[in-house]
């Protein structure tokens, strides 16, 4: 007893393994030589695997510094929410476990690919392609916590604005945590906008 789920243990964390040494040698070359002066074939090399191993965990040079397990953390922890937490708290609370569950070698690793794919142009576009992906699951998980329709209006629009509003503050990589906790706290305030030079 516990053989199979030992060897199956292992089994899965050989293949994480594999995973992340193509994509640390996926940001290494991409920083070295730039994107579109690598090939998948030299990731591969780089990191010991055949061309045919690298499409079986990624299935393109873009996604392979698209790919991240945290939008899943967020989304199931968001799923565990309460019923009766209201939405902006039970967001906030799923991004607060998501963000426990990183290191401090995995935060350095998420900041250098956030940072990567933000300075090429062909990896901004598709990152933001994978906030909308996420904005999807995160509704769906809200919908089914809450009890209201998969695809209920109310809800789109509320992880919409959320996602957007998160988005707006990722330009940049530095304090990224406490950037978008103050985008939360800005929203759970209704948004108050002043005038320029406003006393209040």
């Amino acid at each position: 007893m516990g053989v199979g789920n030992e060897i199956l243990g292992l089994r899965d964390r050989k293949k994480i393994q594999t995973r992340e040494t193509i994509q640390r040698e996926a940001m290494r070359l991409i920083e070295e030589n730039g994107y579109a002066n690598t090939t998948v074939e030299q990731i591969a090399e780089a990191a010991e695997v055949s061309p045919s191993t690298f499409f079986r965990y990624f299935p393109s040079k873009e996604t392979v510094l698209m790919a991240t397990d945290l939008d899943n953390v967020t989304v199931e922890a968001l799923g565990q929410q309460p019923a009766d937490m209201p939405s902006l708290q039970a967001f906030r609370r799923a991004l607060e476990i998501t963000m426990a569950t990183l290191s401090e070698e995995d935060w350095r690793f998420e900041r250098a690919r956030l940072r990567l794919v933000l300075s090429v142009p062909e990896l901004k576009a598709a990152q933001f392609d994978e906030y909308r992906r996420t904005a999807k699951w995160l509704t769906e998980a809200d919908c089914r916590r809450t009890g209201r329709e998969p695809d209920d209006f109310e809800v789109r629009v509320f992880v919409g604005a959320v996602a957007g509003g998160l988005m707006a503050v990722l330009d940049h990589v530095s304090g990224v945590p406490e950037r978008m906790y103050r985008a939360l706290d800005f929203m759970e305030a209704g948004m108050p906008l002043r005038a320029t030079g406003s006393d209040s």
